[in-house]
């Protein structure tokens, strides 16, 4: 796996022409869709700018990290609003992501435990353009990688990219969207051969891995070539998985006003942690770091509505001090 070596220093900010500086020489460049989600709940119905990627480079603005956003929104208020959204956590669009016509969305239904389900009217296309310079780390997934045609530019701007930079993905699988499981599954497992690191969830890794146990579907991933595979696992952790370590970290607890963006906190966090990791590599008592800090994002996160993740000044407030002790570490390691 491409070693970063490089703690980010990069303060936040907001405003055009501070994104702009950033999109000119971006740490980390997030590839995907933007949407808007439109929240129905019992007290009525509210929209938040959405989107798993999108979110993702929205939480990595609000940690700090110099981020751009590839996507395609629509030149109507809803894109608008995505776009003054990821300007206030300093994200910048880079060029190609504003496109004629209406704005994607996403209708999620929350259930009374904060739950969501969702119904999808999006369109993806992306054009063919390469971002002038190359990121420390290239993130995508989600809808952006398996719905035509943009789901073929995503691909090539892979296989463009992941010997240069450190690319990480998560499917966040959505069946309504999906073709058949085999068409599926081809298309994940071609990806994750161009990645490093490959987050996904309980949910995910049952839907492509039906009989799988959590600890093979890693496996498998890791077979594929990528060097760290993370499971979520709800209350039960995450599971970080390289060729010579499987570690367990557990979750943080926390009050629930609803999941959404939980799983693109984490994700954020991760990158964060991967950039601030220095030159200990994978080692387990990286794992252990890189795991309670992505749990505590994504904790902090469910705690109030929408995705609306954690500043890292949030972020580390809320962590505790100290670090996990080696004897915690090979408490949860398995070789």
């Amino acid at each position: 796996m491409k070693g970063l070596t490089v703690n980010p220093t990069s303060t936040p900010g907001t405003g055009t022409a501070y994104s702009e500086a950033r999109a000119a020489s971006p740490e980390v460049i997030v590839i995907g869709e933007a949407l808007v989600d439109v929240v129905a709940s019992a007290d009525g119905t509210v929209e938040h700018p959405g989107g798993s990627p999108a979110n993702v480079a929205y939480g990595l603005g609000r940690l700090g990290i110099r981020t751009a956003l590839l996507t395609s929104i629509g030149d109507d208020h809803r894109g608008r609003a995505i776009e003054a959204h990821l300007q206030r956590a300093g994200v910048a669009l880079l060029p190609g992501s504003r496109t004629p016509g209406r704005t994607a969305t996403a209708t999620a239904t929350l259930a009374a435990d904060g739950s969501a389900s969702y119904d999808f009217d999006i369109r993806w296309e992306l054009p063919p353009v390469a971002p002038a310079s190359l990121p420390k780390v290239l993130h995508t997934g989600s809808i952006a990688t398996f719905l035509a045609p943009g789901a073929a530019a995503v691909r090539t701007l892979l296989e463009q990219s992941h010997r240069e930079c450190v690319v990480t993905y998560d499917p966040n699988i959505r069946p309504a969207l999906l073709g058949s499981h085999a068409e599926a599954r081809t298309i994940f497992e071609e990806l994750v051969s161009l990645t490093d690191v490959v987050k996904l969830s309980d949910e995910d890794a049952r839907w492509l891995y039906p009989g799988l146990q959590l600890e093979d579907a890693a496996a498998r991933i890791l077979e594929l070539g990528a060097g760290l595979a993370v499971v979520t696992r709800g209350s039960e952790g995450s599971l970080l998985a390289t060729p010579d370590v499987q570690l367990v970290v557990p979750a943080v607890r926390s009050a629930v006003a609803d999941t959404i963006g939980a799983g693109d906190s984490y994700m954020a966090a991760l990158i964060y942690g991967l950039l601030a990791r220095g030159a200990d590599g994978l080692a387990p008592a990286v794992l252990e770091t890189l795991g309670r800090t992505a749990s505590k994002a994504a904790a902090i996160t469910v705690r109030r509505p929408g995705a609306n993740p954690p500043t890292a000044a949030e972020l580390l407030a809320d962590l505790p001090e100290d670090a996990a002790t080696p004897d915690d570490v090979a408490a949860n390691a398995v070789a």
